[in-house]
């Protein structure tokens, strides 16, 4: 399942706002325009293994400061649909 975590990681790691903002809404969590602006920018090229609780906690934490708490958290529940699929 290796392989799984790779692309979902890299689809991580190299989203768009628009990307997110679409994720967002298949998986019913709000962020907005704005938001998933702000949170693409700061994934792009940051190389981090949501499948890895540390990384992801200090990722949210970083999405906290830049997006907001309770984005933060939304986001969170997305990293956590994403994780749950493998």
């Amino acid at each position: 399942m290796r392989i799984f975590e790779n692309i979902i990681n890299h689809k991580i790691n190299t989203i768009t706002a628009e990307e997110l903002l679409k994720y967002a809404k298949q998986f019913n969590i709000s962020v907005n325009r704005t938001q998933a602006k702000k949170i693409a920018e700061y994934l792009r090229g940051k190389n981090i293994n949501i499948f890895d609780d540390r990384e992801r906690a200090a990722l949210v934490k970083e999405i906290a400061k830049a997006a907001g708490p309770e984005t933060a958290r939304e986001v969170n529940k997305l990293f956590m649909q994403l994780t749950k699929a493998n």
